[in-house]
Order: C-alpha cells, then structure tokens, then sequence
C-alpha cells in the first residue's frame, strides 16, 4: 500500500504571482478547500507545499502555495504530481477502495480460477471498469455489485463472478 495518493498534477502556472492550475486526480476536486498542505513530486524529491489559497477553474483547481509569490519559482513544477498522506486522504465509505490500493490485486474468478492482476481502472462515469490482465489477454470487469464479490486489500485479492460475455 502506497503511503502517498495522488490528488493532482500541475498542469501550468496562473498569472505572475506564483499561482498554478492543478488538473484534480480526486472524484472530488471541492475537497482542496479542505486540504492545508500536499506534498509535490519534484522528480528528484518531495517537497511539503502549505496550501495559501484555492479557486476553481472550470474542471480545474488554481492552487497558491504559501512563500511561493512569482512565476518563475512555479515554473519547474509543471507536470508535476501533487499528493497527500492517507491521515489528509478522503474518508471512504464501505466497498470503496482508493485505485492506488486496488491495482496489483489478484482477481480471481468464485471457482478458484486465476484470472490475472488488476492493472488499472478506467473511470467511465456510471461505474468503473477493472482492466485484469494474464500474459496477453485483458479482461474488462465493471465493478458493480454482480461482478465484484469481495475485495481483500491485505491479503491482495479480488474475487469475481464473470457474468456471460466478459471473457469474449
């Protein structure tokens, strides 16, 4: 399990003072007015960043870090990762995982049957889909309540029931 989750990526800077635009990685972007710090990705370290202001932009998020008051000190954090630690993360409420902790996952099918590792999950709107691939195949499983039988983060493994058509 990752200690860090994901929350954002800076996409460009905003103005001259120093503010960024953060494309959110989060279900839900109005948690930022609730956030005091994040933790940047710089590439060669992490960097603790004290959130001074947050405004929304369309389907973005305009951050202004604290001691950060000009453009050129935000310049080299574009396409950055933006993270908290799991005390700042979201509550979530029973059967929801955060994707950081489902990828990697065994998926078995109820019968035993391996069926691969979750590599991602694709975020379609009415509900996700887990991609779960074995060698060269892939296999698409919505995650909804007829296909998703039980999720065990500490032991590693999702078990499934395939409904007819998900393995053509």
């Amino acid at each position: 399990m990752d200690d860090l989750l994901q929350v954002g990526v800076i996409t460009t800077t905003h103005g001259l003072k120093g503010e960024v635009k953060v494309f959110p990685t989060t279900d839900e972007k109005e948690r930022f007015k609730e956030l005091k710090q994040v933790i940047l990705d710089t590439g060669t370290g992490k960097l603790d960043l004290e959130i001074e202001s947050v405004r929304f932009f369309k389907n973005l998020v305009i951050l202004k870090f604290k001691g950060i008051n000009d453009i050129n000190d935000v310049e080299p954090y574009r396409k950055k990762n933006l993270y908290v630690t799991r005390e700042n993360a979201v509550q979530l409420k029973e059967n929801e995982y955060f994707i950081a902790d489902l990828i990697g996952l065994a998926v078995v099918e109820e019968d035993g049957e391996e069926l691969g590792e979750l590599c991602d999950v694709l975020q379609t709107g009415a509900n996700d889909v887990y991609c779960v691939k074995k060698d060269d195949q892939e296999i698409l499983i919505p995650a909804i309540r007829e296909c998703i039988r039980s999720v065990d983060i500490a032991a590693g493994k999702m078990t499934v029931h395939l409904l007819p058509g998900l393995r053509d």
